[in-house]
């Protein structure tokens, strides 16, 4: 880089001149700083060969010097003037580099490095620029709220710190909010701190809001300078609750239902749409033309059918501003004649009737001791198996809960009514007789016998089905004899009676008897005939057991004599 060269002169007049005489003509070099960091400023003089000493010094705003350091190329040595807001703060390199610790605005100077020679002073000026990046922008003095067509402070973009001083710009959902009359009004400024000269940016915005700002963001940016040009920083959204009038009003049933019947609680909640929703309204119910004031619920409760009707909600002030609805309170009745417990004798008739009253269409159903029936009982003429417990239902399938049901216990009595029938074994050795017995209650039964004659298996009964039931005994008369089966309830004793003749077979039956004393007769014969040969036999067996022992005694003895002859003769 090219310096000045001052021509050549006596030393102290050099200096003199350089101190006083030199004015902002100079080259310029600047050096951009970021406030606290440390400056830091390369003389921009070629060193000469010959180099005495260097110097920096600064120019105060009425053209003055200081002079604030100091550096022998001879004795390297470093000297630092007393300049207060310089203590402490200064370095300067062997290479003339001038370095300022924590840079602050009032560094803001044009400073000049001298080089001297014995017969020349060389000179450059650089030119110091010191920035600060202001704190991020923040939305504070936020309204509580706005309403619609009110122009209202919105709020306060604030960013403090900077240096130099920025803009602050307004944005709703991200788009530059521009300054429009009665809708838009933006008021800025800035302040400056005595002390760090530091700037404080302020921009209020007042704002006309409209039911389309609920939920809409609204944002700051500060737009400031530092060493690499032109930043910008945002601050954080902020939404507002927007205050609007009720412009429609609506009414609604809880808990919501399909439909509603008797018994019920039924709660009327009414609204409006603005913000803040009005917290008041009139309620008409069918037939009354002045309305309750409450809040925004009425509840009806236990509600009947006389409950049907169209109700009605307004707003407190303004009655015109209406809602209505329609409710439906259902009902069903039930009416079964007769109902519970009815006794009826077997035979008579019973007319049956379920009638039904509802608030639309109900289904029927007829139960006789849990099971479904096709159709509705009738009973022209009562039997015992009509009795039973019958239970007639309805329900209205579209209103959940809604069921009636009434219960007929139907009992059918009869006197005791016997029938006697009588079964021969067979082998006509034995006769059952069985005495049916119909009646309710359950008859008793008991059984007589007049004669002689043997009964086999006293008593023997079936089970009690529809009024009926039976009891049997089974006999083997000898000779003729007279059964009687007596059934009793708590109506009347009934009697009935069966003659039995002696078994029809009976010489027959001694016919076989004889036969079968004849086969065992000689079967006996037989055995004994049997057993007498069988001893003679076993009697005869023992003596020719003897004989044949005794002779085979002769022929040993024989054997011996034969022997002895022979030794004798010998």
């Amino acid at each position: 880089m090219a310096s000045k060269v001052v021509p050549s002169c006596r030393l102290f007049f050099c200096l003199l001149i350089s101190a006083v005489v030199l004015r902002p003509g100079l080259g310029l070099y600047t050096v951009n700083s970021t406030y606290g960091d440390t400056i830091i400023m390369p003389c921009q003089v070629d060193i000469p060969q010959n180099l005495m000493f260097g110097k920096w010094k600064y120019e105060k705003p009425d053209g003055s010097s200081v002079f604030i350091a100091f550096r022998s190329s001879t004795k390297k040595s470093v000297q630092y003037d007393d300049v207060p807001e310089y203590k402490d703060r200064l370095n300067l390199s062997e290479n003339y580099t001038l370095s300022i610790s924590n840079a602050r605005i009032s560094d803001e100077k044009r400073f000049v490095c001298m080089l001297v020679t014995e017969n020349n002073v060389f000179e450059e000026s650089a030119v110091v620029k010191v920035f600060k990046q202001p704190s991020k922008p923040e939305i504070v003095s936020k309204a509580q709220f706005l309403e619609t067509e009110q122009l209202q402070k919105l709020g306060d973009c604030i960013s403090e710190d900077s240096y130099p001083d920025g803009n602050i710009t307004w944005y709703r959902n991200g788009k530059v909010l521009q300054p429009l009359e009665g809708v838009v009004v933006i008021n800025f400024k800035k302040q400056v701190d005595p002390v760090t000269q530091l700037y404080t940016m302020t921009s209020s915005l007042a704002y006309k809001t409209t039911k389309a700002d609920i939920q809409m963001p609204f944002t700051c940016s500060v737009t400031y300078y530092g060493p690499s040009g032109q930043k910008m920083v945002y601050s954080e959204q902020a939404v507002f609750d927007i205050y609007y009038p009720t412009e429609q009003v609506t009414i609604q049933v809880l808990p919501p239902k399909k439909s509603i019947k008797e018994g019920d609680n039924i709660t009327l909640k009414c609204l409006g749409n603005g913000n803040p929703p009005p917290e008041e309204f009139l309620f008409y119910l069918p037939g009354q033309p002045e309305g309750i004031r409450s809040s925004n619920t009425y509840t009806l409760t236990d509600v009947r059918r006389n409950a049907t009707g169209e109700y009605r909600c307004s707003l407190k002030d303004e009655k015109t501003m209406m809602a209505s609805t329609v409710i439906t309170v259902h009902y069903l009745d039930l009416s079964l004649n007769p109902s519970g417990e009815v006794t009826k004798q077997i035979g008579d008739a019973l007319p049956v009737s379920c009638t039904i009253s509802a608030s639309r269409n109900a289904t029927v159903v007829w139960m006789k001791d849990n099971i479904r029936l096709r159709s509705s009982p009738s009973f022209p003429s009562l039997h015992y198996q009509d009795a039973g417990n019958y239970v007639c239902e309805t329900a209205l399938q579209e209103v959940e809960g809604l069921k009636k049901r009434e219960s007929l216990t139907l009992i059918v009595e009869g006197k005791p009514q016997i029938k006697m029938t009588k079964k021969t074994d067979p082998s006509g050795l034995s006769k059952t007789i069985i005495c049916h017995v119909e009646g309710f209650p359950k008859p008793a039964i008991q059984w007589t016998i007049t004669g002689s004659g043997s009964v086999i298996n006293q008593t023997e009964e079936s089970p009690y089905i529809n009024g009926r039931y039976y009891s049997k005994i089974i006999i083997s008369p000898e000779e003729n004899v007279t059964l009687t089966c007596a059934a009793e309830n708590q109506l009347e004793r009934t009697v009935n009676s069966l003659n039995v003749s002696a078994n029809e077979n009976r010489e027959k039956v001694n016919d076989q008897a004889k036969l079968i004393v004849g086969i065992v007769v000689g079967l006996l014969l037989a055995a004994l005939v049997a057993g007498v040969v069988y001893w003679l036999y076993m009697k005869k067996s023992k003596t020719a057991s003897k004989h044949v022992n005794k002779d085979l005694g002769n022929l040993e003895e024989n054997k011996k004599l034969e022997e002895n002859n022979h030794k004798t003769e010998a």
